[in-house]
């Protein structure tokens, strides 16, 4: 990755509300990792694997927890260091449109109305009365279905489908094969077949969410699948209808949630995590990897395994999984010498 721009380290520590240990006034020309940086870069150093090896970067400068004083390089310390590479990455390397305006291989329906400097690339089709914001930028090949909203400085990349009515605010990021508003799994059994469900309602995204690539989120039975501000997912997450979503948590890669499911604010749903239908997960809730949630989660807890379990009981139970066949031939061991004394009781007319 190329940058252009040039900093001098004490503004860089300064956006980071960093404290410089050596040369404040080096200048910054891009950012690396902590293997491949050169001079004139900035790196990071967080987990205890590189802080032992914190004299090895060819790096200028090194973004640090605030613990470590001393190296031979130049320091930039403070509370948290991933912060910190995001918000110095945020300046070095900004994404820049490189169509403005309509591109005429663009199909639009009636009453489509938008703000100033929207970017829209060939190959899109959007359908009737679609509202689009100030500054939006949506790429090849996707779809808006009608009477969909999307507020302002919005990005959708391409072969994303919107389908209608669905509701989506300002600075979300949409990656490339979404789908968002496809109908929720409803179906009533009639005997030996089954009977199509209407969905009838929609998806609500509100303001600073992004959805990875490859994600479908259902509209509503009735009433809104609601993705509430700042939830972040990764790829290939699956959101049925009538979720909703809390402010600020995180959906990991493949998980799957099933209808009807209130997730609260600030939790973490660990890869290919799986939750149940109807049941609420409460604020500040860490869900393990590959773990099935088949009840409630009380706001705070920490679970893994399937059936979910508190963490520090899954630890447990999987160290143990392993033994397991040697633990079976012990007791099949026991079994039989228990057998053998039973009959050598009955031998002796002594019983049990």
């Amino acid at each position: 990755m190329k940058f252009s721009i040039k900093q001098p380290l004490y503004r860089i520590a300064e956006l980071i509300d960093g404290e410089i240990i050596g040369d404040p006034n080096i200048i910054i020309t891009g950012v690396a990792g902590f293997d491949d940086a050169r001079p004139g870069d900035i790196t990071f150093c967080a987990s205890p694997k590189y802080k032992k090896r914190i004299g090895e970067t060819k790096a200028s400068a090194i973004i640090v927890p605030r613990d470590i004083r001393s190296s031979s390089n130049v320091l930039v310390c403070v509370e948290n260091p991933y912060l910190g590479l995001a918000k110095v990455l945020k300046l070095f390397y900004q994404v820049k449109r490189s169509v403005t305006g309509i591109s005429p291989h663009v199909q639009i329906g009636h009453n489509f109305k938008h703000g100033v400097e929207v970017c829209i690339y060939p190959g899109v089709v959007i359908d009737d009365n679609v509202r689009l914001g100030d500054r939006v930028t949506i790429y090849p090949g996707v779809f808006i279905d009608k009477d969909v909203v999307i507020g302002d400085d919005t990005v959708i990349y391409s072969n994303v489908s919107i389908l209608e009515r669905t509701q989506i605010g300002s600075r979300v990021i949409i990656h490339a094969g979404t789908v968002i508003g496809s109908d929720g799994f409803g179906f009533a059994p009639d005997g030996e077949r089954y009977e199509k469900i209407p969905q009838t309602g929609f998806v609500r995204v509100d303001d600073d969410v992004e959805i990875g690539a490859g994600n479908t989120i259902d509209r509503g039975t009735f009433g809104a699948t609601w993705i509430k501000r700042g939830v972040k997912t990764d790829n290939m997450v699956h959101i049925a209808h009538n979720v909703v979503v809390g402010e600020d948590t995180i959906l990991v890669a493949q998980v799957g949630i099933a209808g009807s499911v209130t997730i609260g604010s600030h939790s973490i749903l660990a890869g290919q995590a799986g939750v149940a239908d109807n049941i609420t997960i409460g604020n500040n809730v860490i869900i393990g990897p590959q773990s099935g949630v088949a009840r409630s989660i009380p706001d705070g807890q920490t679970v893994s395994g399937t059936p979910e379990m508190p963490h520090s009981t899954w630890l447990k139970t999987v160290s143990i999984i392993p033994k397991l066949p040697q633990v079976y031939r012990k007791i099949r061991e026991l079994e039989k010498r228990i057998a053998v004394l039973e009959k050598e009781r009955g031998k002796n007319g002594t019983g049990i």
